[in-house]
């Protein structure tokens, strides 16, 4: 885990709750907020999943429900971009939850981009032993081919690691496919995956992208989570990161991501 330090301006509490309103004021505008620097240095993560903690709070106090977490950062060539060598994590809610084939309002999520992942859904808890890889493989019941649809409430995209892990990882909906595979009918790092918009290919990639195998990224959630104090439960979906370049969304647009073994799942981006 990389190192933490304290906010420049504002200590401890206060800077988590004006950090925290900031975005949820941005969630609730419609208007992207400048970087927090004033608020949050880029490595605090402490700070930042303390910001996270407590707009994951305000959701769930306004009704949404839990359903999982997501992976971030999971491709080398992003870390280096961020400046960071480990991946990130957030909350899933109910409402962030799309259909193959539905349609997406265009102002639910500020700056979106897409992004195409495997998405796991858990058989069992992973909140004791030593969390190895094959314990992880075994707790996974299933797989489908999914498509995150990641906004940012940091205006610009211009986010260093602390206002993304703030920023609930850029968590925005997801849509998931119809196609469900067990493990022992598909490898996860060997698949392939091409992204389009309106039939155009936009991004490609493998599973090996994933920390070398989606199954590793969640491997590193596990004991993550384990340690935040909220481990990963039986039930609970992973979206577990990228498998190629993240691209901009626009209303009317149509975005189809195909990954072998698992097939495709297609939205669209309401005018």
């Amino acid at each position: 885990m990389s190192e933490v330090t304290s906010p420049p301006d504002i200590a401890g509490d206060a800077a988590v709750a004006a950090a925290a309103d900031r975005l949820l004021t941005a969630a609730a505008t419609g208007t992207p907020v400048p970087p927090m620097r004033d608020l949050l240095e880029a490595t605090d993560l402490a700070t930042a999943y303390a910001i996270q903690k407590r707009l994951t709070a305000a959701r769930v106090a306004a009704g949404a429900t839990i359903v999982g977490r997501k992976i971030g950062l999971t491709s080398k060539a992003v870390q280096e971009q961020i400046g960071v060598d480990t991946p990130d994590f957030g909350v899933l809610f109910d409402d962030m939850a799309y259909a193959a084939g539905d349609t997406i309002p265009a102002d639910t999520i500020l700056q979106p981009r897409a992004e195409a992942e495997i998405a796991f859904v858990l058989a069992a808890d992973l909140a004791d032993c030593d969390l190895g890889y094959d314990q992880v493989r075994e707790a996974i019941d299933y797989a489908v081919a999914a498509i995150e649809i990641c906004g940012s409430r940091i205006a610009d995209w211009k986010i260093a690691f602390g206002d993304t892990v703030a920023d609930n990882a850029s968590a925005g909906a997801y849509v998931l496919g119809t196609e469900r595979r067990r493990l022992d009918e598909f490898e996860p790092k060997d698949v392939s995956m091409s992204m389009s918009i309106d039939d155009e290919e936009v991004s490609t990639g493998t599973g090996a992208a994933c920390l070398g195998d989606p199954v590793n990224a969640v491997q590193w959630l596990a004991r993550y989570a384990r340690d935040f104090g909220e481990p990963l439960r039986a039930g609970q979906l992973i979206l577990s990161g990228a498998l190629g370049p993240m691209r901009p969304i626009a209303p009317g647009n149509t975005v189809r991501s195909t990954v072998s073994g698992l097939g495709s799942v297609v939205f669209s981006v309401g005018k």
